[in-house]
């Protein structure tokens, strides 16, 4: 029989627990051919499942289904999931009440470590840096997702021209959320103390600005379909000749059917609704001021270059023209990259630094039985459909590093890169296979690290007083979930 397998994930995301599914059904329990497995999962957050619950729109629902095999994996008794635990050299300022674990208790607990940390950072623009009139996306969907980090909420009403940098999926999610009225939204995961927010807007415009044009739009047909149905907005028409493409060109069946979307205009007549929204093709932030008009203190002059494609490279390059737009909120959605202060960041790349799953040391060698799935592996990029992919292929890839001859891999494994393996191990190759690290068993008895059943009894608190309220859940905080994951510990 193959030795005994401790593998610590750190991150509590899809890729995280993809990983963890594949791993355990393909070492089923029962089977005497399986090595004694422990899979130990520890995340920043109180609560799992990462971006599906604090980045999926909450009008999506159905994208959430995947949190059903989620809670089957966790029934398995060989995982273990601890909430509220930051994994890191520091203590995470952003989410002042987790848990810090110094990554060295993992190393001397564990004989296989996996990095599923995502990419949590915001990409800025250089020319328009964060300030009263510019915020990245990620604080307004960690604000209407209630993410741990609680970031104030956004003045809605005192604004009535919002812009948006970035023309991909997260634009179009939050541009929704602000075109669509509080009554609609009520019926989804919104949190009331959100909604109340929301009644209270004074949005009219939304514009979608990107640096290019409707053929590299990152957001896909069913977004778009999305806005143009909105009921109480309007798209502005767009200039046919933007929508032309040239004749060289051979068209995708997503770049068709964007045209054509586009092309259609929305559902409502322009100008037959109290919102409208607009897309703006071919133009890059420049500079962002305040407006030096006393009648309009509340607004602020966004300077946009004028871009063109690089026909050898299809890259925006600026004309030489500016244009400028009068907007009370510049947001900007240009993607994501890992924490650089999260071990073995590779800062050209923007995440860790790996290959085929398999983390590499600065000099390109394995390093033995550690590894790197999702975003954190591979960048900001993909759903989840192809995070489960991915997070499969790394299962093969830590399956044929514990059972070499095993014949239950059947997602091939990526060939090892013509690269040495490190020579030192940095993990236990023999760790007490049910022990914790000091500080999990500390913090489990002071109520500050969540396992999985004390989110189980969080989820079906929120669902009942979702129901209560005629939506499908109600959040709460971590302040909140505490006082009712302590009090659900001294029932008898």
């Amino acid at each position: 029989m193959p030795p005994p397998v401790k593998l610590a994930i750190i991150g509590g995301g899809p890729s995280a627990f993809y990983v963890a599914s594949r791993l355990l059904s393909l070492l089923p329990l029962k089977d005497p051919m399986s090595p004694p497995l422990r899979v130990h999962m520890y995340d920043r957050l109180w609560a799992p499942h990462g971006l599906v619950r604090y980045g999926v729109a909450p009008d999506h629902p159905e994208v959430k289904n995947c949190t059903n095999k989620f809670d089957a994996t966790a029934t398995d008794p060989r995982f273990r999931f601890f909430g509220n635990v930051n994994v890191g050299s520091m203590p995470l300022h952003s989410i002042p009440h987790a848990l810090h674990l110094p990554l060295t208790s993992l190393l001397n607990n564990y004989s296989h470590l996996l990095f599923a940390t995502g990419c949590t950072m915001p990409t800025q623009h250089l020319a328009i840096p964060p300030s009263a009139w510019c915020i990245p996306a990620l604080s307004l969907v960690h604000w209407y997702t209630q993410h741990p980090s609680q970031p104030p909420p956004p003045a809605l009403d005192k604004i009535s021209h919002l812009t948006l940098i970035g023309q991909g999926n997260v634009s179009l999610d939050i541009a929704r959320i602000l075109l669509t009225s509080p009554s609609v939204l009520r019926q989804y995961d919104v949190p009331e103390h959100v909604l109340e927010v929301l009644s209270r807007s004074t949005v009219k415009h939304v514009s979608i600005v990107g640096r290019r044009g409707p053929l590299e739009v990152a957001f896909t047909t069913k977004e778009l379909r999305e806005m143009i149905n909105l009921p109480e907005a309007s798209m502005v028409p767009i200039e046919p000749a933007l929508l032309t493409p040239p004749s060289s060109v051979t068209l995708t069946r997503q770049q068709r059917r964007t045209l054509e979307l586009l092309q259609k205009g929305s559902k409502n007549l322009p100008g037959s609704t109290p919102k409208s929204w607009s897309l703006h093709f071919y133009r890059s932030p420049a500079s962002l001021t305040p407006s030096s008009s006393a009648s309009a203190l509340d607004m602020a002059n966004l300077t946009l270059a004028h871009t063109r494609l690089d026909p050898a490279t299809s890259r925006a390059v600026p004309t030489g023209e500016t244009s400028t737009l009068p907007t009370s909120l510049v947001v900007t959605s240009l993607g994501f990259y890992a924490d650089p202060e999260t071990t073995f960041f590779d800062p050209a790349l923007r995440h860790l630094r790996s290959s085929a799953g398999r983390m590499t040391s600065s000099e390109g060698s394995a390093l033995k039985n550690i590894y790197a799935s999702g975003w954190a592996a591979n960048g900001a990029k993909g759903v989840l459909a192809s995070t489960m992919i991915d997070a499969y292929a790394v299962a093969s890839t830590i399956l044929s590093d514990v059972v070499p001859s095993s014949q239950a891999v059947t997602t091939a494994a990526p060939p090892l890169p013509e690269m040495g393996m490190a020579p030192d191990e940095l993990l236990n190759s023999r760790p007490d296979l049910d022990a914790l690290p000091s500080e999990i068993v500390h913090g489990i008895k002071d109520g500050m690290v969540t396992q999985y059943d004390d989110w189980k009894i969080i989820d079906a608190e929120e669902i009942r007083r979702g129901e209560a309220l005629g939506k499908e859940r109600e959040r709460m905080g971590w302040d909140e979930a505490l006082s009712i994951i302590a009090l659900s510990r001294v029932r008898p």
